[in-house]
């Protein structure tokens, strides 16, 4: 019979590749990423009985919930040192740098919510729920986000969308 903390380990072994993908996207930095992702297993670990129904969603959530923390509390620039291999739809390397350097140039905010909408696939009441924000609030960033993407990376135009 497998105990607890084998479940864990399942668990870890199974979902880390993805919540490393979705750190990635959330901080932008593959150090942060990986920073993130050891936060939200430990604190995964401290509740693990608590949690064992459901553990992919209490632990998305702490991932999205430290990141919201960092953001608040981080005054320094931080430079990246390395990359994070993210697979996109087309597979194409140069759009997926695009991609990479046209978010780079987005708030930490404005990356979250739009990590959360499109890559992680929320609607905007429960992207509003996880952050703690209205969903006015979450429209607006959005809307705010996709503007400046399309402005830093008019390439982009048939993933972002046409101007509205």
């Amino acid at each position: 019979m497998p105990t607890a903390e084998d479940d864990f380990h399942a668990f870890v072994v199974a979902r880390t590749p993805a919540l490393s993908r979705t750190a990635y996207l959330l901080t932008g930095d593959a150090h942060l990423a990986e920073d993130l992702v050891q936060t939200a297993l430990f604190k995964a670990a401290r509740s693990w009985q608590r949690i064992q129904g459901s553990p992919e969603a209490y632990v998305r959530r702490i991932l999205y919930t430290q990141n919201i923390s960092w953001w608040r509390t981080r005054r320094v620039k931080e430079t990246a040192l390395g990359s994070y291999d993210v697979p996109t739809a087309t597979g194409d390397a140069d759009l997926r740098i695009t991609l990479e350097q046209a978010l780079a140039g987005l708030t930490t905010r404005q990356r979250t919510v739009l990590v959360l909408r499109y890559f992680e696939d929320l609607t905007e009441v429960q992207t509003a729920a996880t952050l703690g924000i209205g969903a006015g609030t979450v429209k607006s960033i959005t809307r705010q986000a996709l503007a400046r993407l399309r402005t830093l990376a008019p390439e982009l135009a048939e993933l972002v969308g046409a101007d509205s």
